[in-house]
């Protein structure tokens, strides 16, 4: 199986030239080896052949005095000793090699030579001069043949050392090249690989491999760029989310800061523009959105009512400031704000309180930013702080419209308990003053002044019944607009004829104190105008002109006679009364066509003056 692995295969082809040189040398060396075994015993053999010839020729030359056996068994075993295997080990076969021929001339000059030679001599016992030159001769070649087997010997042995040597050089050189790849190839790009490895447990990303190649080190070095560039985005993106929550929680923090702050100015005034408008315009500018609306749930009317906004290009019609310029913003950034026209989206969360749903706060934001959940939170919890606000301003008007009522009913019962009962006794007094039979000259004087009693008494009953009715009144309805249409249903009974109602003020615009006195002076109006003036058609209008409130009662009736205010009316004079109270002021005139015109306009105080106000009617 091949392996797929070019740092494997690599160290495998040099493990593997490794092994193929040392089994390559030692086959060689086997081989040469083998080729020089026996050269020994040839050369031995060889030397001793030298010294056989010059035996012969010395047997040869004792022989003389002895028979000729001795000397052919002599050459019959000289013979066998040249003739021996040895030779045919150590001597090539092949024919011409110059050791074969080198043997074979040894072999000629042997039975060519000197054995006829020495075999002559046997026979005629002579020792001719031939046999010494054949003997030197026969030595001559047995030493050629002894020098050619050392050389081969040497140089096989020289070979061999070649051979060893070239294996040695040959698996150093393999070793030298494998550590200098693998310096170049694993040392470095290991030492590469740690260095980023260090790098990146310091945080920097910036180090790169760039490992050329397709061995493993070379893919991990690869993997390694790759892996840090992702590890460089991810923490740029890691420190871009962690500055974004960061600034989050910075944002969060100021906000419940804000949040925290406003809520107690917000339930302290009691005052929704002037308490929470500052306090959403910051907001506004902390989170990156608005504008933001609060709309008001009113039972007089179908429709949601705006009570706050953050921006507007016109001052809105329920402003009772006109020195506040909180809320306005000049046309060309009032256009650029988040609506509908300019890709912004509305999120709308409900001002409620466990079972009574308040109003709506509608929040205008960007539809490229979109809202973070944490903004979405911030805003819930500002929605659950204005349902308490509102729910708790609305609980301190009922209880102030209540401590009022209560006030004006131990007023009523003390009036009634001690002054009513003080005038019932007066009246008794004078009725039994006018049974007295008085006569003479005073009789004219007493009745004069009797008469005056009577007219004083009747005058002073009726307007401390004017007062209790007055102090007797309450608002027990749930706001101004359901007691004056109740008033203008009790008046129309009386008149006869229907009373129109005119109204449009903002839901919580009056004060309990302010609202009282109103209705008290529209119920005056309405009894002078039925009792008086003897119409057919009355108008009653409560309009709101910002930052004023504009009452009018008019009637078709006979009108005032002079045209000028009656003088010294007790019930105008407790209208002028309350009308002060109120900040403003009543005018009673005749109108052009016919008719009268009672005509109140006052500017709503700030809810800071109430309790005092109210403590002190």
């Amino acid at each position: 199986m091949k392996s797929k692995s070019p740092l494997v295969n690599r160290i495998a082809i040099v493990v593997g030239a490794i092994v193929l040189t040392a089994v390559v040398s030692m086959g060689v060396t086997l081989a040469v080896s083998k080729s020089i075994e026996g050269n020994a015993t040839a050369i031995n053999l060889a030397g001793s052949l030298r010294m056989g010839a010059f035996r012969l020729l010395a047997s040869a030359a004792d022989d003389s005095q002895s028979d000729g056996q001795d000397i052919s068994a002599q050459i019959e075993a000289y013979e066998q000793r040249l003739e021996n295997a040895i030779f045919s080990q150590a001597i090539p076969e092949a024919s011409d090699h110059p050791l074969a021929q080198q043997y074979d001339k040894v072999l000629a000059t042997w039975n060519q030579a000197l054995r006829p030679a020495l075999e002559a001599h046997a026979v005629n016992g002579s020792l001719p001069g031939s046999l010494f030159t054949a003997t030197e001769n026969y030595v001559v070649t047995v030493d050629e043949l002894v020098s050619m087997l050392e050389a081969r010997t040497e140089a096989r042995i020289d070979l061999l050392h070649l051979i060893q040597v070239i294996s040695l050089v040959f698996s150093v050189l393999i070793i030298i090249g494998l550590f200098l790849d693998l310096k170049s190839r694993v040392l470095r790009p290991l030492r590469k690989l740690v260095d980023i490895a260090v790098a990146v447990g310091e945080k920097d990303f910036t180090r790169k491999a760039n490992l050329a190649g397709s061995d493993e080190l070379s893919r991990l070095g690869t993997a390694f760029d790759q892996m840090t560039s992702e590890l460089a985005l991810s923490y740029r993106e890691l420190e871009k989310e962690a500055r974004d929550k960061t600034r989050e929680l910075e944002k969060s923090h100021a906000a419940l800061e804000l949040l925290h702050s406003a809520s107690r100015s917000l339930f302290a005034s009691h005052d929704l523009c002037s308490g929470a408008i500052p306090m959403l315009q910051e907001l506004e500018h902390l989170l990156g959105i608005g504008p933001i609306r609060l709309f008001l749930h009113d039972k007089n009317s179908s429709e949601p009512v705006e009570a706050i906004t953050t921006s507007t290009s016109e001052r809105p019609f329920y402003c009772k400031d006109h020195h506040c310029d909180a809320c306005l913003v000049t046309p060309e950034v009032f256009d650029e704000l988040p609506s509908e026209d300019n890709d912004g989206r509305r999120l709308l969360l409900p001002i409620r309180t466990p079972g009574q749903l308040l109003g709506t706060l509608e929040v205008w934001y960007p539809a490229r930013q979109g809202l973070s959940e944490t903004s979405r939170r911030l805003l819930e919890t500002l929605s659950d702080q204005l349902a308490t606000a509102i729910f708790l301003e609305r609980q301190i008007t009922e209880e102030q419209q209540l401590t009022l009522a209560e006030e004006r009913t131990v007023i009523a019962r003390e009036l009634h308990d001690s002054l009513a009962q003080s005038l019932s006794y007066l009246k008794m007094q004078v009725a039994r003053l006018r049974r007295l039979d008085i006569t003479g000259e005073q009789e004219t004087l007493h009745s004069s002044i009797l008469e005056e009693l009577s007219t004083g008494l009747n005058s002073a009953y009726r307007q401390l019944r004017e007062l209790l009715t007055t102090f007797r009144l309450k608002l027990d309805t749930p706001d101004l607009a359901t007691a004056l249409k109740q008033t203008v249903d009790e008046f129309s009974d009386r008149l006869g004829h229907p009373v129109k109602l005119e109204y449009n003020l903002p839901p919580h615009t009056l004060s309990p104190n302010e609202e009282i006195h109103t209705l008290q002076i529209v119920r005056e109006g309405l009894a002078n105008a039925v009792k008086h003036a003897e119409a057919t058609h009355i108008v009653v209008q409560v309009l709101f002109e910002s930052p004023r409130v504009r009452v009018r009662i008019l009637d078709d009736g006979k009108g005032l006679p002079g045209g000028d205010q009656p003088m010294q009316h007790y019930g105008l004079i407790i209208m002028q009364d309350r009308a002060r109270t109120l900040g403003g002021k009543v005018s009673i005139q005749n109108r052009e066509t016919r008719g009268v015109e009672v005509s109140l306009s006052f500017v709503p105080k700030s809810r800071h003056l109430i309790t005092s106000q109210a403590s002190n009617s």
